[in-house]
């Protein structure tokens, strides 16, 4: 064996060590990431704290339990009527409808001034006969009101049909509530205003107050 083949052959040793190197490196610090460190586990001979003595709060839940427990029983006795209380009970038979009925806590009387707008005349189905469009690509429109509500948006399902770049395909929706007309935004992405204050819950609607869908403008008049 020459001289140069040993060098050769010691040269090949060495990089495959150091090749083997790297390799152990990389699965340690994956190793690593991929497990985190060993956590050390505490010494079970360590001595108590001072406070190691002290009942937990925990159990005082129990009283709770029992609240609940009652409570479930008046509920039970109130939907059989065989609690005294069953007459005072009203359990609910069904899922509330939160689209249709508005957040009104007092149910005003037709056309009477409420809510954001206090000294203006409510569209009502008396007061209220048309929609007119004032501004937007079908600016001059007029749509009948009648009894039933009338979506809006991009859809051609919809009662009044708005195409354009900022009109979601299901976008508000005018609807009737104790005889007045409300609108109502259906999580549009533009959102819906009502005189410039944009609509988050169904609100009732002013004659003649803008309501802007996308680029539309219209009203509600007599």
């Amino acid at each position: 064996m020459t001289v140069s083949t040993l060098t050769l052959l010691v040269l090949r040793i060495g990089f495959l060590l150091l090749l083997w190197l790297f390799v152990f490196a990389i699965v340690y610090a994956l190793r690593s990431d991929l497990f985190g460190q060993r956590v050390r586990k505490l010494q079970s001979d360590a001595a108590p704290g001072p406070f190691a003595n002290v009942p937990s709060a925990h159990p005082a839940s129990a009283p709770t339990a029992g609240v609940s427990a009652a409570t479930g029983a008046v509920a039970g006795a109130a939907v059989t009527g065989d609690h005294p209380l069953a007459g005072l009970a009203r359990p609910t038979t069904g899922p509330i409808d939160r689209q249709s009925a508005p957040a009104t806590g007092r149910h005003p009387r037709p056309g009477e001034p409420t809510g954001a707008f206090p000294n203006r005349p409510m569209a009502t189905v008396l007061t209220a006969n048309k929609l007119v469009i004032t501004s937007g690509p079908r600016r001059g429109t007029e749509v009948t009101l009648g009894n039933e509500p009338i979506t809006i948006g991009r859809s051609g399902e919809s009662g009044l049909v708005i195409r354009d770049d900022y009109t979601s395909t299901h976008h508000a929706r005018l609807m009737l509530w104790n005889n007045e007309w409300m609108i109502q935004d259906l999580d549009s992405t533009n959102g819906t205003f009502l005189d410039g204050q944009r609509v988050t819950v169904p609100t009732q609607v002013p004659l003649d107050a803008p309501i802007k869908i996308g680029t539309t403008t219209f009203e509600l008049r007599r």
